[in-house]
């Protein structure tokens, strides 16, 4: 059963620009869209997951989603919002990229079913390694003039800013080549639509272009907004760099907390994009949230959807008893639950010092470990203090003077975590 796809986008705040007559051509039969992803990246981030949702809500409207790996444009860099050229890919890089790409996608787009809107993933180097220069300038090129290319935003924006070091040939012809993909897939697929982010549009409408000139044919284009935070900054981008959906890149702990502190009103605009939540249950999620803010409900389901849909339920499970661990109430064995990555994530920033394995081996003093072998407390006197008043933890269990730290104090046969009251955290790592 056909749903509206541009209905359920508008209310989500997912459309910035629709060529007219796009909602009604999407309500006549079953269509076939694509999103181009670049495969610089072995993995996804967070910035490519609009996309991504936009191909899901276009399956879930009974469409069949295309995803477009760019392995030939990958190879080129796109102008769109760049201010310099990017590093170009051989092609074993760009085929590994696109599979670990493939197997992240397959946890939202269902391509293995018999259903006749089943996913498909494509690579438009295999149609663009055969073509020679002469016959891609011969037979593309020249259906569009340089004014034509010139006019674009992304070219202009490049052209004409003053830090800009200039735009090579390879990337002004990368319109053509993106242009030339929604050409191939219109005839080959019958694909009529693209879509992408707003910075698309240029590169969206040279294929509809294409299309028309060539094939005297009618291609579509919708565009969904750039995300931004609400204090500015940039959307998906922390002090350590892209929150990727790879859990070795990103831990699930990691990801978990990015969407829990986020704004009130970026966890508003997040929820709707972010999850497949219905209207009415995001407008009971919001009417409850500005009833009690302090409660953080909005960014909690938030961060609950999008970490089991990325990830899975257990690493939710994880990465909140993780949380608690820091701002909660958790135990030893909640500590010895987390994996190496994860023990790193949540106590980033704590003080750490080395300790040779050895001196574990043979039982550490805890007044030795606290003072003159941690360094955590100033003096031995200091620690004596603190044990008395009973404020000193081992991997949050309570110690008192006498107590020594052996190899079954280890977490991950590594850390040892001090702690002196509720706030105060130190960590000794073996070496």
């Amino acid at each position: 059963m056909m749903k509206n796809f541009v209905e359920e986008l508008t209310w989500r705040g997912m459309i910035q620009d629709s060529m007219p007559g796009t909602e009604e051509h999407l309500l006549e039969t079953m269509r076939m869209a694509y999103v181009g992803i670049d495969p610089t990246a072995d993995s996804l981030h967070i910035g490519h997951l609009v996309g991504v949702m936009g191909l899901k809500h276009f399956q879930l409207s009974g469409h069949k989603p295309v995803a477009l790996v760019g392995g030939a444009t990958g190879m080129i860099g796109d102008p769109s919002g760049k201010s310099a050229e990017r590093n170009l890919l051989n092609e074993e890089t760009l085929l590994h990229n696109q599979n670990a790409i493939k197997a992240q996608l397959a946890r939202f787009l269902d391509f293995d079913s018999d259903a006749e809107n089943a996913a498909v993933i494509v690579n438009n180097y295999d149609w663009m390694k055969a073509f020679s220069f002469l016959e891609f300038i011969r037979d593309v090129g020249k259906h569009i003039t340089v004014n034509y290319m010139m006019a674009k935003d992304s070219v202009k924006k490049r052209l004409s800013s003053e830090s800009s070091v200039g735009m090579s040939f390879t990337e002004f012809t990368y319109q053509l080549v993106q242009g030339y993909d929604f050409l191939h897939l219109y005839r080959d697929k019958q694909c009529t639509l693209q879509m992408g982010g707003s910075d698309q549009w240029g590169n969206i409408t040279t294929g509809t272009e294409l299309i028309r000139r060539i094939d005297a044919g009618k291609g579509y284009a919708l565009t969904w907004p750039l995300i931004t935070k609400a204090d500015g900054t940039k959307f998906g981008k922390t002090e350590g760099g892209n929150i990727w959906l790879d859990a070795e890149r990103t831990s699930p702990y990691k990801f978990y907390q990015y969407w829990l502190n986020t704004s009130d009103i970026d966890a508003e605009k997040y929820i709707k994009i972010f999850t497949f939540l219905t209207r009415s249950e995001i407008e009971a999620l919001v009417l409850e949230h500005r009833e009690a803010p302090h409660l953080r409900a909005l960014q909690k389901r938030l961060a609950e959807e999008i970490t089991t849909m990325v990830h899975s339920k257990e690493d939710l499970e994880n990465a909140i008893r993780a949380s608690e661990i820091l701002f909660g109430k958790s135990t030893s064995e909640d500590l010895r639950l987390l994996d190496e990555k994860t023990f790193l994530d949540v106590f980033e920033g704590v003080p750490q010092t080395e300790i040779a394995k050895s001196e574990v081996e043979s039982g550490l003093d805890i007044i030795g470990a606290l003072a003159e072998k941690g360094g955590f407390l100033k003096s031995n006197g200091e620690a004596r203090r603190a044990l008395k008043e009973n404020s000193i933890s081992v991997n949050k269990e309570k110690v008192k003077e006498g107590y020594s730290i052996t190899v079954n104090d280890l977490i991950n046969n590594k850390f040892v975590l001090l702690q002196r009251g509720k706030k105060n955290y130190f960590v000794l790592r073996t070496i």
